[in-house]
């Protein structure tokens, strides 16, 4: 299991040495929050704000060094949001204008543009956070920044066997195959609702000998945080400077109009 759990962290992070690496995970975590809520903020007719912001991204990718190719590919992630606002033009109601000879909603296409940009440029705050800051060290960060114990040990469970269900889920698909099933139609549901019923009692199963074992090695509920020296002004500022360059653009956008 943990060579399952350290597996998932290498896939996710990136071990290169960078300014953004060395960055204190409590500062890059209020950082990318502030910068995905001034992003929520972000007026939808404001394009040049959101060009701005993924301007700053860009830098904060390029300093990284994570790499622009790795980070696009795992936007991959964000495709179903991006198709379901595709079709928004074309259902939403009001005035119509034509775009390439099909008349489509000229709100419907502030609306998709909204939900492309906004999805966009948060994913991507995501990626780079999770490219940058291995796994524990976030952990880590959350018990600094006084997140409730019991929801970090919860999420540091959570992330440790999803990939373990995941791959039981997996084998439990090749066995019904090689009995024989081939879930193709409505009418076959039913032996896929019994396997995902079996997954949960296992889990269940699991979890609880998970718990057992952890309580006998010492677990009192929450997860010991070393002690570090408290987060350096630098940091402070270099983590929060592409949500404050972001503020900044937002409001001066706002008063100019």
């Amino acid at each position: 299991m943990s060579g399952s759990h350290r597996g998932n962290l290498r896939r996710l992070h990136v071990a290169v040495d960078s300014p953004v690496h060395r960055l204190d995970p409590a500062a890059e975590l209020v950082g990318t929050v502030a910068f995905a809520v001034v992003v929520a903020g972000t007026p939808r007719h404001a394009v040049a704000v959101f060009a701005l912001e993924a301007a700053v991204l860009v830098v904060v990718v390029v300093v990284s060094r994570i790499g622009a190719r790795r980070v696009l590919a795992r936007l991959a992630v964000v495709t179903p949001f991006i198709v379901f606002a595709l079709a928004i033009p074309f259902v939403a109601h009001g005035p119509r204008t034509e775009v390439g000879g099909v008349p489509v909603s000229t709100e419907g296409l502030w609306a998709a543009w909204n939900v492309v940009a906004r999805t966009t440029l948060g994913a991507t705050a995501a990626i780079v956070m999770s490219a940058t800051t291995p796994l524990p060290s976030m952990l880590e960060g959350m018990a600094r920044l006084h997140v409730p114990r019991v929801v970090v040990a919860i999420v540091s469970s959570m992330v440790r066997y999803v990939e373990l269900l995941a791959a039981q889920l997996a084998r439990m698909r090749t066995a019904m195959v090689s009995r024989g099933h081939d879930p193709r139609w409505l009418w076959q549901v039913g032996p896929v609702a019994a396997s995902v019923g079996m997954l949960f009692v296992r889990s269940y199963e699991r979890g609880e000998r998970v718990h057992g074992a952890m309580v006998a090695r010492g677990f009192t509920g929450t997860l010991v945080v070393s002690d570090r020296p408290a987060v350096a002004t630098a940091d402070w500022v270099a983590a929060l400077a592409p949500a404050a360059v972001s503020a900044v653009a937002v409001v001066v956008w706002v008063v100019g109009r």
